[in-house]
């Protein structure tokens, strides 16, 4: 068996071999580059992407996620105390995952090592491991192990990562799109803390354009750029909540556009769609355009012409909508518009939002278009919606009537020498399961039922229920 030694068995010299032979051998640390690498490290620096080059060095660089790290939320506070366990990232692209990663190395002081779970294999990982206490034992510098899609780990990757993970040496970061709930093993799960990451609202966006427009050391900071404020919330719109996107899109658009005579490069609404590939489309959130588009989509489906619906829909998801917003419009046209007509359109709506919710965007569009489709092709009836809008009337505006006592609650003892319940008639009692009652004091009519689909078997049945004796 191989002998151990510690740092007090070593002479000053032989140590120093042993740490310069090791550090040659290991994968370069992108956070913290030796001397001997430094000119070669400023080198590939600029060769890099803009999204790269602008990961945030510190948390007070890192932009959204407040529900996870503002101030005193858990993990802020463990990895500014240096305290941090294994840790999974879900969310979709772009939205920091890989960033705070990095900035968690920095901050912790710890040797960042990343792999991509589709890549990776047993070797590499016992290889990664071995470094990672070799680090520890000789620099006492502990490691983090970044492991992109980690919902593709297979099992024996994950047997050989459990018991150091669980030592805290490395420290893992998982990240993934998937829940991981339904895609990582239980048992790395329950060793783990698991942080969900939202799509970035598009002031975070617009904040993290902006320091690339104005950093001089790894953004456009030294280039004279005339951004147009339109097309500075057009990317922010169009990368759906994705940082990456973003930045890419600005980098491509700024190395792309020539310069006028003053060197100036004038970026435009024009050139921000065609660096995001994305049309730009008159659509504004807080203007007329989304209130209009929103109108015709409704009125279209109310209007059973399911080709302008589906193209209302269509320019909502292009311009960036927020598919829950569509979808309650769907669900309240199924009850307002169709109503009892087609029982089953208010089913079919409520069942997109469920799958719009559950599997999101791109896919959500499919679920959507068959409500809207269905909703415009079914027959109308608005009678259980100006029913409502009756009665509340008439709650509202007129005296409100007293419950009749025959209806009020009889289950408690003493109910009956009170007069509750009393007089009751039991509807499954009687032939046809029904029986003439009074239900309220003073009857009006709020629902009218219409002669159209389903609607007019339930007029039907009413105008027969009238029609039977005492």
């Amino acid at each position: 068996m191989a002998p151990t030694f510690t740092k007090k068995d070593l002479s000053f010299s032989t140590l120093t071999r042993l740490r310069q032979g090791f550090l040659m051998s290991e994968t370069r640390d992108p956070i913290m580059p030796k001397d001997l690498f430094e000119k070669k490290a400023i080198r590939t620096k600029k060769a890099e992407p803009l999204a790269v080059r602008m990961r945030p060095r510190n948390l007070g660089e890192f932009a959204g996620q407040g529900h996870i790290l503002g101030e005193g939320k858990l993990l802020k506070r463990a990895i500014e105390a240096d305290r941090i366990t294994s840790l999974i990232f879900y969310g979709p692209p772009g939205s920091g995952k890989t960033a705070l990663g990095y900035v968690i190395s920095i901050v912790t002081k710890s040797f960042f090592e990343s792999i991509n779970a589709t890549s990776s294999n047993v070797n590499e990982m016992r290889n990664i491991i071995m470094r990672a206490k070799k680090r520890l034992e000789l620099e006492e510098r502990k490691s983090i192990l970044f492991i992109d899609e980690i919902h593709r780990f297979n099992k024996a990757q994950q047997d050989v990562l459990m018991p150091d993970v669980e030592k805290g040496n490395p420290v893992l970061i998982g990240t993934t799109t998937h829940n991981p709930f339904f895609s990582i093993n239980s048992a790395l799960l329950s060793r783990s803390q698991i942080f969900e990451f939202k799509p970035l609202r598009n002031e975070e966006i617009i904040t993290i354009l902006e320091n690339a427009l104005k950093d001089k050391m790894r953004g456009f900071g030294k280039v004279k750029i005339n951004m147009d404020k339109k097309a500075l919330l057009f990317l922010a719109k169009a990368s759906d909540g994705d940082a990456r996107r973003a930045l890419s899109a600005l980098e491509v658009g700024v190395l792309t556009t020539k310069a006028d005579r003053q060197k100036t490069i004038n970026f435009t609404l024009e050139t921000a769609s065609e660096s995001i590939q994305r049309k730009a489309i008159v659509y504004d959130k807080d203007e007329d355009a989304h209130y209009d588009t929103v109108s015709a989509f409704i009125k279209s489906m109310r209007g059973s012409d399911p080709d302008a619906a589906l193209y209302w829909l269509a320019k909502m998801l292009v311009a960036g909508e927020d598919p829950r917003f569509i979808v309650r419009r769907i669900v309240i046209c199924a009850a307002e518009d169709v109503g009892n007509a087609d029982p089953q359109a208010i089913v079919v709506a409520n069942a997109a939002l469920q799958i719009s919710e559950f599997v999101g965007l791109p896919e959500a569009r499919i679920p959507l278009a068959q409500a809207a489709v269905y909703i415009a092709c079914a027959p109308k009836s608005n009678a259980a919606y100006m029913g409502i809008s009756r009665a509340m009337d008439d709650a509202e505006k007129e005296r409100t009537q007293g419950i009749p006592a025959h209806l009020k609650d009889a289950s408690y003892s003493g109910a009956e020498k009170l007069g509750r319940g009393v007089g009751y008639k039991y509807a499954h009692d009687f032939e046809g399961h029904y029986v003439k009652q009074d239900y309220i004091h003073e009857k009006k009519k709020y629902y009218i039922p219409q002669a159209i689909g389903y609607e007019k078997k339930i007029k039907e049945w009413l105008e027969q229920l009238d029609k039977m004796p005492q």
